[in-house]
């Protein structure tokens, strides 16, 4: 895929400010026109490759904070704040919003931060929480940390170079560099808990109701606290999180991000989803994955040059509770929506649990979803236990889905099953699984007419 056009204006035009310049004098800098400058702080014109070095030259930055700066996390960002129902008779359309950012970036900042730290409406998906701020980080980041993946690809290049499987080869890097071994204990021993660190025997402990992904997960993910901690300590430090609950869910995120990168190497993981068309069953056993680990390492492919295809993934359970929601670079408005939509083959995978369910989706601002849906459980079950079970769904442009094998023989230009982003939000009049009035609008009781829905709304 060709990388993607990067407008940062907001970005430009605070380096250039804060170095006192006038759009002139920066431009003579630059090598380019006073006019081509007014125009990129516009976002009219993207930073091309050309200026990005040139700026990087000229002035102390990182040029990641072109993209990674952007006001409440861009303007698809801000676009999914303003779904909530709270804002649906306001009606602010993409143009609109485009010159907010443009016209005032400070002040769409002041939005974002006032909303996720309110929570949105009370009708919104969940509260303002420190599981809210990290989201916001990881969605800052585009679930993308390139100087992990880094770190995990050498890594796992090296312990390529050893002896025994995956597994096998974490044991002896963690015993041999790190004096730390590994015990595979009973239920008996460990009832209540799956992963357990022992400093003082110098034991990483693991219950044997784990199965082989999550008990090599687990050793990648204590060598990521280890070996990558410089990197992991850095991206903490830079989300300038205020709460200590916040720097310890994200820095999980992170060594699990690192975990899942030594698993599933980029490079080898890409050219693997690439060659098969994504082909996540067989992707998964060729990895020694599970469905859910492959699920959330498809939201990380944005490797600036060797993009994969832009997924996003939700894990619901079957009282519609999101526990997990990732939008890559997907910029897809059901990952943030305020609720999830029934007509969604989500929650179908929960009476067929061996199958894979795919589903061609239509939102109402005409955008048209790939998704695929797969029931998971948590591991570490045994006889007599609760199981748990979630649906995890991944999803992806319609445009973008020709090249995946779960769409071949499917028309991803025809008919697609219209859906909103739950039921307050959504202005579809004529849905026949409607439980509510959309937010906002006036709900109309007639006694002499029953429609498609019992919840009639006005439309204007």
């Amino acid at each position: 895929m060709a990388d993607r056009k990067l407008f940062a204006g907001h970005a430009v035009r605070r380096l250039r400010r804060a170095g006192a310049l006038t759009q002139a004098a920066m431009a003579e800098m630059l090598g380019i026109s006073p006019s081509y400058l007014n125009l990129v702080e516009r976002n009219q014109r993207p930073v091309s490759a050309t200026l990005l070095l040139a700026l990087a030259e000229r002035f102390d930055f990182d040029p990641r904070t072109l993209s990674a700066g952007e006001p409440g996390g861009g303007a698809e960002a801000i676009r999914r704040r303003l779904s909530d129902p709270i804002f649906a008779d306001l009606e602010i359309d993409r143009a609109e919003l485009e010159e907010w950012l443009v016209g005032a970036p400070g002040g769409a900042e002041a939005f974002a931060r006032a909303y996720d730290r309110g929570g949105g409406s009370a009708t919104a998906a969940e509260p303002a929480d420190s599981g809210t701020a990290v989201r916001r980080e990881i969605e800052r980041w585009r679930n993308h940390f390139a100087d992990l993946d880094t770190a995990a690809e050498t890594l796992a290049d090296e312990l390529r170079q050893g002896a025994g499987d995956l597994f096998g080869s974490l044991a002896d890097r963690l015993r041999v560099k790190h004096h730390l071994s590994i015990r595979i204990l009973p239920l008996e021993v460990l009832t209540d808990v799956r992963v357990r660190i022992d400093l003082h025997a110098r034991q990483i402990q693991l219950s044997e109701t784990l199965d082989p992904p999550s008990r090599v997960f687990a050793l990648a993910r204590h060598l990521g606290q280890i070996e990558a901690r410089a990197e992991i300590d850095a991206l903490v430090r830079g989300a300038g999180f205020t709460e200590r609950t916040s720097d310890r869910l994200y820095r999980r995120h992170l060594t699990g991000y690192f975990a899942a990168a030594v698993m599933m190497p980029y490079a080898r993981f890409l050219r693997a989803c690439e060659a098969t068309g994504y082909d996540l069953d067989l992707i998964r056993r060729r990895f020694g994955a599970s469905p859910e680990q492959v699920a959330h390492r498809l939201t990380t492919l944005s490797r600036v040059g060797a993009r994969g295809l832009p997924f996003f993934m939700l894990r619901t359970d079957r009282a519609g509770q999101v526990s997990k929601r990732f939008a890559g670079a997907s910029n897809a408005p059901i990952v943030e929506g305020p609720g999830l939509c029934p007509l969604l083959d989500t929650f179908t995978v929960f009476q067929r649990p061996d199958e894979r369910i795919v589903q061609l989706v239509a939102l109402e601002d005409g955008s048209r979803w790939f998704t695929s849906s797969r029931c998971v459980g948590p591991p570490g079950g045994w006889q007599g236990a609760v199981r748990a079970r979630f649906a995890v769904t991944l999803g992806l442009a319609a445009d973008s889905a020709g090249t995946l094998a779960a769409a071949r023989g499917l028309d991803l230009a025809g008919e697609a099953t219209p859906i909103g982003l739950g039921c307050r939000a959504c202005t579809r009049p004529d849905c026949p699984q409607r439980s509510a009035a959309p937010a906002g609008r006036a709900l109309i009781v007639n006694d002499r007419e029953a429609g498609v829905s019992p919840f009639g709304f006005a439309t204007d």
